[in-house]
């Protein structure tokens, strides 16, 4: 596998328009979107540094995956997503390599994204986030 970057690290938040508000005081960061993505239960905001985005990370149901890493480990860092050239490509090759997959199929995230996630078991305790930008 040969990640060409850093897409972005995504941030459990307890409430996305103050953390907006902090990364923006701060930091002096502009967060360029906000979206919500109804099949995986959260609310987006995204800042861009360099070739690299921070994902803010809001649940909009407490069941929802953001919901319960929130009850569980409180807010903080919840994956790092590397950028990928043939997503399924990169699975198969995962899934070769012994790697445990949440997803064995790619599926839409925020900003379009074709996504995939690899178990943290496989990873140091990391949960790792696959993206394909397959609208540039």
């Amino acid at each position: 596998m040969e990640p060409s970057h850093i897409e972005h690290i995504g941030i459990a938040v307890s409430n996305l328009e103050a953390s907006i508000d902090f990364y923006e005081k701060v930091f002096g960061l502009k967060c360029y979107k906000v979206e919500d993505v109804p099949d995986q239960k959260v609310r987006t905001a995204f800042f861009r540094i360099g070739q690299t985005k921070i994902e803010l990370l809001e649940s909009t149901d407490p069941q929802g995956p953001i919901g319960k890493f929130i009850s569980k480990r409180g807010e903080g860092i919840h994956h790092i997503a590397f950028a990928v050239k043939d997503i399924e490509k990169q699975l198969k090759h995962a899934e070769e390599k012994g790697v445990t997959l949440i997803d064995s199929t790619p599926r839409k995230g925020a900003e379009k994204l074709d996504i995939a996630f690899l178990h943290p078991k496989s990873a140091s305790g990391v949960l790792i986030e696959l993206c394909e930008d397959k609208n540039s």
